[in-house]
């Protein structure tokens, strides 16, 4: 039996250390009076900002041609949006022995926010998985992300998340909804001139959300709300999240073999099913939180570096088994596609 071995280097993504900083300026220097108006409505463009990015980057020939593969869409979608809320409605039962009520709300959003694109691609090429089918699980989560996670958290947070408004669900709509399907609309006639600026339209990405970022925190410092997380708690919140994290590895990794997947889709269901998107839920947490949104991306944040840095380790650790052999024992041919990982910072 292989022995596990630690990589050489672990991965801390350099955003997180961005987004460290955000909050740290956020402490220092938060918004008040009409600063905070002014920080308020650039979050709220910027988060529209996003979505129509994320709409017009999306190929829809691409996700249609995708769907040839549906039952390995099929498992990815149920793991994140039905298998991962479960276990967050089940973690209540932690309220208030492990978790205060305000960061158990941040946990059980995290359950709902749909799963990453780039490094689940990432990982799945590096393990030498399914990486086209990790590309359109990835774009298909996102897409119901859009409407699913805005209704999971206004039906499982209730009021935390503003309930079934019509405030609620017309900002949801107006902020999120309506500037994906312009981007949609759009994409045939500016596709190529986000391809030819897509660094900086990158750096757009990022520094929306650390704006995002900064305007919850800030209101978060204002209402004094950091007093309800003190270090015993933040500490119960880790363990909490690494046993989640560990329960999804094994459910999607295990469970796609019950289900009859080869061993290269199931590195794919693992790295898209157990993962959750930080760009994504970012901006979302935003619209639905509002100025509660500081504790509500907490748990999110940490999650987020949790699992880069446990996926690299079992990424690394996949990519020296021996790859499936067909029946007639013909080795399988190499797929140079699958040979370089993708590298960059996590957009979705």
């Amino acid at each position: 039996m292989k022995r596990l071995r630690r990589p050489s280097r672990i991965p801390i993504d350099p955003y997180i250390l961005l987004l460290l900083a955000t909050v740290g300026l956020a402490a220092l220097l938060p918004a008040r009076g009409t600063t905070a108006d002014v920080a308020s409505g650039a979050s709220t463009a910027a988060i529209a900002v996003l979505f129509f990015l994320y709409g017009a980057r999306l190929s829809t020939r691409e996700a249609v041609e995708g769907l040839r593969h549906w039952r390995l869409h099929v498992t990815v979608l149920a793991c994140t949006f039905v298998v991962f809320p479960l276990l967050g409605l089940a973690a209540r039962g932690l309220v208030p022995a492990l978790l205060t009520q305000p960061v158990y709300q941040g946990l059980l959003f995290l359950t709902l926010v749909p799963s990453t694109v780039q490094s689940s691609i990432a990982f799945t090429s590096m393990a030498r998985g399914n990486v086209p089918a990790a590309i359109c699980a990835g774009s298909f989560s996102s897409l119901v992300g859009i409407v699913a996670t805005p209704l999971l958290a206004a039906v499982l947070l209730g009021s935390g998340a503003g309930g079934f408004s019509a405030d609620s669900l017309t900002e949801i709509v107006l902020h999120l909804l309506v500037p994906f399907l312009a981007g949609q609309l759009l994409r045939r006639w500016i596709s190529g001139f986000i391809t030819r600026h897509k660094r900086i339209l990158g750096l757009v990405d990022r520094g929306s959300i650390l704006l995002v970022v900064y305007t919850a925190f800030s209101e978060g410092m204002v209402q004094g709300i950091w007093h309800q997380v003190s270090a015993a708690r933040l500490g119960g919140l880790l363990v909490v999240e690494a046993v989640l994290l560990a329960v999804m590895l094994c459910l999607t990794w295990y469970g796609g073999k019950a289900l009859g997947f080869g061993r290269e889709d199931r590195i794919a269901i693992q790295f898209a099913g157990s993962k959750k998107s930080l760009a994504s839920g970012l901006p979302m947490a935003g619209v639905l939180f509002g100025g509660h949104a500081a504790l509500a991306v907490l748990p999110l944040m940490l999650f987020h570096q949790m699992q880069l840095m446990v996926c690299a380790v079992i990424a690394k650790r996949r990519s020296r088994d021996p790859l499936d052999t067909p029946a007639d024992g013909t080795p399988p041919p190499p797929d140079a596609s699958r040979a370089t990982a993708v590298t960059g910072t996590e957009r979705r």
